[in-house]
């Protein structure tokens, strides 16, 4: 079966058409910008894929469903509804479900939910401590996200390092957005993204965590929420503490803004990597994905230095030399580590495939 992978981001959307080996046939990219897509660009785009059997589109909110599922009329007004705790990316991705469908109309087309990898995880890793009132009424829970990214390098990690044997792996998806997540049995059991992106780790341009109380007190000053979800979203995290939302500038730079930006970085990436770890009860495997996690051999040797409590290690000429898919660890090391190409679209096909094969006559 023949997949056209449909992954929209916050700046473009990315199509994929892949084989039943998993073997990109063809790809193309158009732009999406903050507020809109190209719908003449994509459709260009796909006229240029060629056939395909199925379609899977990356939706980043799926509220509480733990499977893809087929998208119709019902699906797509569910997730519209949940819009306003994904806005860069909900809105954007159901226009190119509605362009992509327009054009290949009789081609069935699967949604891949990037919370649904973290929706069975334990109430403890799950539950906000909050007024059960708030929590029932507004369906308040972390979600988490980037799990298509978390499924595939921790299946991934396992075939890279099988022979150390692991279950307990700490996924690190490091790019524009970052998240890490504790998978054990291929489930996801913590994971550092909450209720919206914006909890966890320092991002390129996201806060991460902040006080709650730092947030009310900013609109006790006379922001308004639309202000503080602007600052907190677009102009906090590297670009706020450096001035550049770039990790491969910021690396470049040595002055003071840019050594404390990079000092946080790490600082709070370690603590996170830490609790993933006690999540797990220890770690076997670390893993290290997304653009800043393939290409950034300084930011994993730094996170390294400051991890080997857990028995991370890493060799200096695997680490400098990582292109693709490679394990990194020092050979002496108590646990493995690799750094795994990020391929949302080689999860999305998988789950295509596996939904239409149960829906087929038999």
């Amino acid at each position: 079966m023949r997949v056209l992978t449909v992954n929209t981001g916050s700046s473009s959307v990315k199509l994929r058409l892949l084989d039943a080996r998993d073997e990109i046939v063809s790809e193309e990219e158009s732009e999406a910008p903050e507020t809109d897509i190209d719908e003449r660009g994509l459709s260009t785009a796909v006229a240029r894929m060629g056939q395909a059997d199925a379609v899977a589109h990356r939706i980043v909110h799926g509220g509480d469903r733990t499977e893809p599922a087929l998208l119709d009329a019902a699906l797509r007004d569910e997730l519209a509804r949940l819009a306003s705790l994904a806005p860069l990316h909900q809105p954007k991705s159901l226009a190119a479900v509605s362009i992509v469908g327009s054009l290949l109309p009789d081609v069935p087309a699967v949604a891949c939910f990037d919370t649904a990898f973290h929706a069975r995880m334990p109430a403890r890793a799950a539950m906000y401590a909050l007024p059960a009132e708030w929590r029932e009424r507004f369906a308040l829970r972390r979600y988490g996200f980037h799990g298509l990214s978390h499924a595939y390098a921790s299946r991934r990690v396992a075939e890279l390092v099988a022979p150390a044997g692991v279950s307990r792996i700490v996924t690190c998806h490091l790019g524009a957005g970052a998240s890490l997540a504790a998978v054990t049995g291929g489930r996801s059991i913590d994971t550092t993204m909450g209720f919206t992106p914006l909890e966890g780790v320092v991002m390129a341009t996201r806060s991460g965590n902040v006080d709650p109380g730092l947030v009310l007190w900013l609109l006790a000053q006379g922001l308004s929420p639309e202000e503080v979800h602007e600052g907190l979203e677009r102009r906090s995290g590297l670009l706020g503490l450096s001035g550049t939302a770039d990790m491969r500038e910021l690396l470049a730079r040595d002055d003071d803004p840019a050594r404390t930006a990079l000092d946080v970085y790490l600082h709070r990436l370690a603590g996170a990597i830490a609790a993933m770890a006690a999540a797990l009860g220890g770690v076997d495997a670390l893993v290290f994905t997304g653009g800043v996690g393939e290409r950034a051999p300084a930011i994993r040797a730094g996170v390294a230095e400051r991890i080997g409590f857990l028995g991370i290690t890493l060799d200096g000429r695997r680490n400098e030399a990582a292109r693709g898919d490679a394990e990194i660890s020092a050979e002496d090391a108590a646990a493995r580590s690799a750094v795994v190409a990020a391929r949302e679209d080689r999860e999305m096909a998988r789950q295509a495939r596996s939904l239409l094969a149960q829906r087929a006559p038999t």
